[in-house]
């Protein structure tokens, strides 16, 4: 766990870009359920989602029935909202990498996409981002999912090797910097959909490096990891699906997202209506960062030993610096931007 931890903050430290670490800042400070923040001040959010024992999400708590720990010391929580059913904002992350080309992971994917697109309302936004060993952006946010849809037909065929964790990192960035620029409003309801069979072959960054950009900026990742009945690692916990999956279950949970499989046709569908549930049922506290840079270890409980709260493993205090571009790991062009889809690059 120490081991882990570290590795959080040595990733967050060094490739997070400057203003990410913690909320954005507003003037004013109108009452909740809507906070904003003044730029002085600056506030950390964290998005929460609580279930009991059962597995069925708890929707009626307030401020008070929540307890938020940073290094062990528990933190004074000056913003809170439960609005339920609120909009998403869903950035989906299609593997087009080599390794996809194998049996049905293409079409199993695809389907997994139109899932997630079917589970979303009116006032929901979706983006469509494809990757190999670099990062396209197939289509940007969008209420309109019909395209969606039609967008994953033009997905590009398997190719190239794996930059799994690079391309993870740089779609959070996407994503959060679109929610922020929401009228200065706290992002909420942000979250990255990762569809992929889970093989990496050239990331720069780990997965603890990715949990650790993702957790600062408050994003959650959720992985739907595409394999064959065979592979699926519940029947074998030492074959290399079940390493593999390992990996990314500590890279979605340490962000306060989850893993699921879909080895069957039912489970993408299943997953996509969890994620979606999961989102639509989140609370959002806010406590204001600490004085000290650097990263800060956060633990978000319920006063009420019977409930399991799920959230973000730590931020970014103090802002950080600039890193050199070789630094970033960031899945970006030689012109410094995400690709557009439908241009292979070398």
């Amino acid at each position: 766990m120490t081991a882990r931890r570290a590795a959080l903050a040595a990733a967050a430290a060094v490739l997070l870009l400057p203003g990410q670490a913690g909320a954005q800042g507003t003037s004013g400070q109108p009452p909740e359920p809507a906070p904003t923040f003044r730029s002085s001040v600056d506030l950390v959010s964290v998005a929460a989602v609580v279930r009991d024992r059962r597995g069925r999400f708890v929707s009626d708590l307030s401020r008070d029935d929540f307890i938020v720990v940073e290094g062990g010391t528990a933190r004074p929580i000056v913003g809170f909202e439960s609005e339920r059913n609120g909009p998403i904002k869903l950035a989906v992350l299609f593997d087009i990498s080599g390794s996809m080309r194998v049996g049905s992971k293409v079409a199993d994917t695809r389907q997994a996409a139109r899932h997630l697109f079917s589970a979303m309302r009116p006032g929901d936004q979706a983006a469509l981002f494809s990757f190999d060993s670099r990062l396209d952006r197939v289509h940007g946010f969008t209420s309109d999912f019909s395209a969606l849809e039609e967008a994953i037909e033009r997905v590009e065929p398997p190719y190239g090797q794996t930059s799994l964790y690079d391309a993870v990192a740089e779609t959070a960035r996407a994503a959060v910097a679109e929610a922020s620029g929401d009228g200065g409003r706290l992002p909420k309801r942000v979250a990255v959909v990762v569809l992929t069979d889970g093989i990496d072959t050239k990331s720069r960054l780990s997965a603890p490096e990715v949990s650790g950009i993702a957790s600062a900026i408050d994003v959650p990742v959720y992985v739907v990891a595409v394999m064959s009945a065979i592979d699926d690692p519940a029947r074998d916990k030492d074959s290399p699906s079940a390493i593999i999956s390992l990996a990314l279950r500590d890279l979605s949970q340490w962000t306060g997202g989850d893993l699921f499989i879909s080895s069957a046709p039912a489970h993408a569908s299943v997953a996509a209506r969890q994620i979606i549930d999961e989102l639509r049922h989140q609370y959002l506290l806010a406590f204001e960062a600490s004085p000290r840079a650097g990263w800060k270890s956060l633990e978000v409980k319920a006063r009420q030993r019977n409930l399991v709260v799920r959230a973000r493993s730590g931020y970014v205090a103090g802002g950080g610096r600039t890193p050199p571009d070789e630094e970033r790991g960031a899945v970006i062009g030689r012109s410094g931007r995400i690709g557009e889809s439908g241009r292979r690059r070398d």
